[in-house]
């Protein structure tokens, strides 16, 4: 088999299946340093060394380092993106509270199940680091916030949208995802550790809840 012949699977031939391996191990190599040492310290030398490469073979992949942050992030919109419309597709199409509440949760779930990444694309900026206007991670960004704007559109559409806590709708919207936002920040960074899980739990039911509110909606919620 040469170089040039393709997968059956998926059309790519095996150089470019290796290639797309080498870049997703490049990026795994980068989240775990991030995590380690922050994006701000993120080293072409240092992900070279822990994947056994030399750092000049990493140019043949990424151009440089805002290049490979600009992939990482983009990566994580879309990750955030995928889990909240499975978190949502689990509520049935008519329970329009019960699918924002559920966006909310899905949102938490993810930002504590990828901590490296929630902080890469929500935490303080990197230094240097500018993403490309209208670029990859702008375009991923807004597939992933557009799940809550769909939801309040939608309940909107079908008469059933209440009056937000402000009167503009978009500004009601961006209050609510600050209301999880804030509360997911501070759990995911360790500032909730004096309450058990249940506690934390509980919380942020209401918290959702309250989200939910504030853009118009009026989910029931669970206070036990």
């Amino acid at each position: 088999m040469t170089g040039g012949s393709t997968d059956e699977s998926g059309g790519r031939s095996r150089r470019e299946r290796l290639r797309a391996d080498t870049v997703e191990e490049i990026k795994h190599a980068a989240l775990g340093l991030i995590a380690e040492r922050g994006a701000a310290n993120l080293r072409f030398t240092d992900i070279a060394r822990s994947m056994g490469m030399t750092p000049p073979a990493l140019y043949r992949y990424f151009a440089d380092r805002d290049e490979l942050l600009t992939a990482l992030v983009a990566d994580s919109y879309h990750g955030l993106s995928d889990a909240l419309a499975a978190t949502r597709g689990t509520v049935p199409p008519d329970d329009l509270d019960g699918r924002f509440v559920a966006t909310c949760t899905g949102y938490r779930t993810w930002a504590q199940r990828n901590p490296e990444r929630f902080a890469l694309i929500f935490g303080s900026p990197v230094p240097g680091y500018a993403a490309p206007p209208d670029g990859p991670t702008v375009v991923a960004g807004r597939r992933a916030m557009e799940h809550m704007v769909e939801l309040v559109a939608d309940t909107a559409e079908r008469g059933r949208l209440g009056s937000p806590l402000v009167p503009d709708a978009a500004e009601a919207l961006m209050l609510a995802w600050a209301t999880v936002h804030g509360f997911v920040t501070l759990e995911v960074h360790g500032h909730f550790h004096t309450l058990d899980q249940a506690a934390r739990d509980r919380l942020f039911a209401v918290q959702a809840g309250v989200a939910a509110r504030t853009a118009g909606l009026a989910p029931a919620v669970d206070q036990r």
